[in-house]
């Protein structure tokens, strides 16, 4: 796996799940939710990481969960058993992550990284890296569209086989294959040239 360093920077720094905010997208449950809080409980931290890794600020990413689980718990009647569950979550979360980032780039707001994030680097010095490292991750992610952005978070954060990446965003399985190499050897070379730099 390409960019260790980088990856584990943002992932680190990202490893943020609903459960651990008051986040409660229904205030109350009943015989009729008992489906849908089985949805939620599986795959919270899936649609959580799926938003921030497609670019769903910090500040942002509870409301756009909640936006995601909305319309989960409006559709999940009509949902179709026999495709997987995560595939349809993630279009949902899709959707709603480009709306926010939309909206973002309308508004030219940009969230700075947040340094109180929880780093268990053991020293300063490392610490700075780490953090370096997820800013070089997030100033990259920025320079791809959407979809292949997709690809990437589903690859590298989700650790996902290009055949699975391929079913759920509707991709090419020869395009997921050529964009991965690719994209792992361009942040390669980023890497290289930070590290180059630091010398």
């Amino acid at each position: 796996m390409a960019t260790p360093v980088a990856v584990s920077g943002i992932a680190e720094q990202d490893r943020v799940h609903a459960s651990d905010r008051a986040f409660n997208p229904v205030a109350s449950v009943t015989a009729e939710d008992l489906e849908f809080g089985a949805v939620y409980a599986q795959h919270v931290s899936f649609v959580w990481r799926v938003l921030r890794g497609m670019g769903v600020s910090n500040a942002q990413v509870a409301d756009a969960a909640q936006d995601v689980f909305m319309v989960v718990h409006r559709r999940l009647p009509e949902f179709d058993a026999r495709h997987p569950v995560k595939t349809w979550l993630f279009a949902i979360a899709y959707r709603v992550a480009c709306k926010y980032r939309r909206t973002l780039r309308r508004a030219r707001e940009h969230e700075p990284l947040d340094d109180s994030l929880r780093d268990n680097a053991p020293n300063p010095a490392e610490a700075a890296e780490s953090r370096d490292a997820a800013r070089l991750m997030a100033e990259w992610l920025e320079q791809l569209d959407d979809d292949k952005r997709a690809v990437f978070v589903l690859a590298e954060f989700e650790q996902l086989t290009a055949p699975e990446i391929s079913a759920i965003t509707g991709t090419r399985l020869s395009s997921v294959y050529t964009f991965l190499r690719r994209t792992r050897m361009q942040l390669s070379r980023a890497v290289a040239i930070r590290e180059k730099r630091q010398r």
